[in-house]
């Protein structure tokens, strides 16, 4: 699903609200969550799941052409953990 299918369900789910409305509403959620993650904190949305950012660790690997020893830096990586609820549900969807 795509921003602009999230948006268009929303719009018919939600009559009297117009499509720039709508469209405004979902930018400001989404900026909102991603200020809240580069600041570091958790984003939890109650049955769906919840955003965290994580630390990985720096590590060496290995350049499977060249056999050259590579140092790969820490970096930050988004987590999402689904809800049990969405969980279950997925589970049931699947068979």
């Amino acid at each position: 699903m795509l921003k602009r299918d999230l948006i268009n369900e929303v719009t018919e789910n939600l009559e009297g609200y117009l499509k720039k409305d709508i469209d405004q509403a979902v930018e400001i959620i989404l900026e909102t969550m991603a200020d809240a993650l580069t600041q570091g904190r958790r984003v939890e949305i109650r049955g769906f799941g919840s955003f965290a950012v994580r630390e990985r660790k720096a590590r060496k690997t290995k350049n499977p052409k060249t056999g050259k020893i590579m140092n790969i830096p820490p970096r930050k990586t988004l987590h999402f953990t689904m809800s049990k609820s969405l969980k279950d549900a997925l589970v049931k969807a699947g068979g």
